[in-house]
């Protein structure tokens, strides 16, 4: 696969922009040259972040996916290998463990149901096991900075079982390296979206107490450097580290310091008893767009003081001057990047637990039961690229082209029952790629130019997709075409197609009418017009409406 150039961009080691680190030396000394890494979890936000550095450094990276087709599109993907397999499948890890010498064990089950820890140890006892028959030099997990004097039984869910993952692999008989972080600040990352909404949305905050407790954040660009420096730990180690930067402030010092890098005026912070980590979560949920399933451990894990104990990691990855990088500073350097849209990976990046991840069924006559459409087509008076450009821009601040009221509703009734709602917008403005979540859809396919396939991750009693394609028709004219699918679950999804079903003509007849229309007055060169959504400008299409539930630009 070809890289795409406006991607990646040129990053020194002092580059302001840059939150990752351009290298941790050469890989480890072996007769074979540059060690191959196996890379898990490539498609989440430190994976994702880590296979360029790993590569940089003179690695050869495999990745393991149970999607390979959502890591196409990665700048990275030319560089590196993608299988397809799954760390609780043993049969699939076989093959990519073959020529390994260091493992890095980047995933966990975290919100996806109460047995999520049952899932954690199992997935880990069989990628330990399939590690040690293959012979892996060392494996590396990124796990959880745990308190010190609290017992294990007593830590959250959560924690604990991110400590008992990183056991399994330091008994697995593989030298293993455990790097224990507590907050990790980064553009995108799940900690730093919560303490960037907080802020900037809550001037005056009646807060839970955990906002008292002291935490010690680490930058995302010092977890890359260690990550990346582990590969060459000699053979005696096995062991557990703690990570973190040089500062330890409570979550209150966090927000205020936000307020003050960001210039925003200052916050009235009032921590109150009553807030358990239920309520903590949806308080999160309602306002970050952190969903409260990924905001409960979150916030269950900001109940207990998080400090390292030691700064070991030294004695194998130097530090070199200037690092471990302060809190203000990677504050600066990850708003940078949101305002520079440089936004690599975002905590969204991966699929969330329990989301739908069938794909589109291709047989119109599937087996799987009803498969209810809404179809659509306009002839645009624009080429199909400037069209495309239209299509592949949708969602985020752009909104979704019609009855933006509708789509706010929708979003919020979302959220409320758990979802993650229109709140994650886009991680870049104008580019897409598949697997990239954009509001409540995720990119299932797309083929530049031409098609563009959303699987929708809201809460619904059945499986949805929005197909949009920009073609020419037998005439050689610009043909808009759009389908939205639905397969109902049960009697509910029956009654739920059927109840929104009087809404299709307003909701996707105006946007395949206003997306027709944009493109012909981009084509045109005509200005965009500031009038709202429920103005002329809209039902002209002359802009993209702008979607009430979408995250504001920073």
């Amino acid at each position: 696969m070809a890289t795409h150039p406006r991607d990646t961009p040129d990053r020194t080691p002092d580059d302001p922009a840059s939150e990752e680190p351009s290298g941790a030396g050469p890989g480890p000394d072996t007769a074979s040259g540059s060690g191959l890494c196996l890379v898990t979890g490539a498609g989440g936000y430190i994976g994702g972040r880590l296979v360029p550095e790993l590569l940089d450094a003179g690695h050869r990276v495999r990745c393991l996916a149970r999607t390979p087709a959502n890591l196409r599109d990665y700048p990275w993907a030319g560089r590196a290998e993608v299988v397809r397999g799954d760390v609780t499948d043993a049969e699939s890890l076989r093959p990519a463990f073959e020529g390994v010498e260091v493992a890095y064990y980047l995933v966990h089950s975290l919100g996806s149901g109460r047995d999520f820890e049952e899932k954690d140890r199992r997935a880990a006892r069989t990628f330990a096991e399939e590690a040690r028959a293959a012979g892996v030099r060392r494996i590396v997990y990124l796990g959880g900075l745990t308190p010190a004097g609290v017992p294990e039984r007593e830590l959250s869910p959560h924690l604990r079982s991110r400590a008992e993952v990183g056991r399994i692999l330091l008994d697995s008989g593989v030298p293993t390296t455990v790097l224990r972080a507590a907050v990790v600040i980064g553009s995108g990352s799940a900690s730093f979206e919560m303490l960037r909404y907080l802020t900037e949305r809550l001037p005056v905050m009646l807060t839970p107490s955990w906002v008292r407790t002291h935490v010690q954040p680490i930058a995302v660009r010092d977890v890359l450097r260690y990550l990346v420096g582990s590969a060459r730990m000699p053979e005696e180690v096995n062991r557990t580290f703690d990570i973190g930067g040089p500062d330890v402030l409570t979550y209150r010092d966090m927000m205020i310091e936000y307020a003050e890098v960001a210039g925003l005026p200052k916050r009235l912070i009032v921590s109150v008893p009553m807030l358990t980590p239920g309520l903590s979560s949806h308080w999160i949920g309602l306002v970050t767009p952190v969903p409260a399933g990924l905001a409960r451990p979150l916030a269950e894990s900001l109940r207990y003081e998080v400090v390292c104990a030691e700064h070991d990691i030294t004695e194998y990855v130097p530090d070199p001057p200037g690092a471990p990088i302060p809190f203000g500073r990677a504050l600066r350097l990850a708003l940078q990047r949101v305002q520079e849209a440089k936004v690599t990976t975002r905590w969204s990046s991966a699929s969330l637990p329990g989301a739908p991840s069938d794909p589109l069924p291709t047989d119109p006559d599937w087996a799987g039961g009803s498969l209810y459409t809404d179809e659509r087509e306009r002839t645009v008076d624009a080429p199909p690229e400037t069209l495309w450009r239209v299509v592949e821009g949708i969602g985020g601040g752009n909104g979704w082209y019609s009855f933006p009221l509708a789509w706010a509703v929708r979003g919020w009734l979302d959220r409320l029952v758990g979802g993650v709602g229109l709140r994650r917008g886009r991680r870049d403005a104008q580019r897409l790629r598949v697997g990239d979540a954009l509001d409540f859809w995720r990119v299932e396919e797309i083929e530049r130019g031409s098609l563009l396939r959303l699987r929708a991750e809201m809460r619904l009693p059945g499986l949805a997709w929005l197909e949009m394609r920009s073609e020419r028709d037998e005439r050689g004219r610009t043909r808009y075409r759009q389908r939205a699918l639905f397969h109902p679950r049960g009697l509910a999804g029956q009654v739920y197609w059927w109840s929104v079903a009087p809404f299709h003509a307003v909701v996707f007849g105006g946007m395949a009418r206003n997306i027709a229309r944009t493109a012909e007055r981009a084509a045109a060169g005509a200005p965009a017009s500031p009038e709202g959504a429920d103005g002329p400008a809209a039902r002209s299409g002359d802009v993209p409406a702008r979607s009430g539930d979408a995250p504001p630009r920073a």
